[in-house]
């Protein structure tokens, strides 16, 4: 039986420009999501081709494998913060610059099937920290990236994100459809 009281994120602890990802998940339970949807993310990608993995929709975008790794690093980056915080640690945490991650992680050089491992890898560790969250830990707040922000709104912020460039992999990218 579940007795996580999770709730969903306030306005007032939700920065800007997670508000889109968040409306991705009208689910009550972050977890519950997060658990289900790395199933259906790595279904979606299992049939790719190497060669389809490196489709990119426009000049200059990400490829597909660049997505998958993009979405490992910012899995990792948003549970670290949900740690620091739900810890009480009220240091600010800085921001980040995906699009400089992305080239320098030369995600394009290794395997899709790898990619997709690390990126399950980092899910089962965003589930088992998110499973440890008590009451207390999930309000309370911090700041990241010069924004206050709380456990809850990054929990919420990972599966919508992923929501966010999984539907992109299906509308841009062809990913389940004619183009893969």
């Amino acid at each position: 039986m579940n007795t996580r009281a999770v709730g969903r994120p306030e306005p007032d602890e939700i920065p800007s420009h997670y508000v889109g990802y968040i409306k991705r998940v009208p689910e009550l339970d972050p977890v519950v999501v997060c658990a289900a949807q790395i199933e259906e993310t790595v279904a979606m990608l299992r049939g790719l081709s190497e060669t389809a993995a490196m489709y990119r929709y426009d000049r200059g975008k990400w490829s597909i494998k660049e997505v998958v790794g993009h979405l490992a690093d910012v899995e990792r980056i948003m549970a670290y913060r949900a740690l620091r915080i739900a810890r009480g640690d009220p240091t600010p945490l800085p921001g980040f610059d995906e699009n400089a991650y992305v080239p320098v992680a030369k995600f394009d050089t290794r395997s899709l099937a790898d990619l997709v491992a690390e990126l399950r890898t980092a899910r089962a560790a965003t589930l088992a920290l998110l499973r440890t969250f008590d009451a207390d830990a999930w309000q309370r707040r911090g700041t990241a990236s010069g924004k206050p922000v709380s456990v809850r709104a990054l929990a919420f912020m990972i599966p919508g994100h992923e929501r966010h460039h999984v539907e992109m992999l299906k509308t841009r990218y062809g990913v389940g459809g004619v183009a893969s």
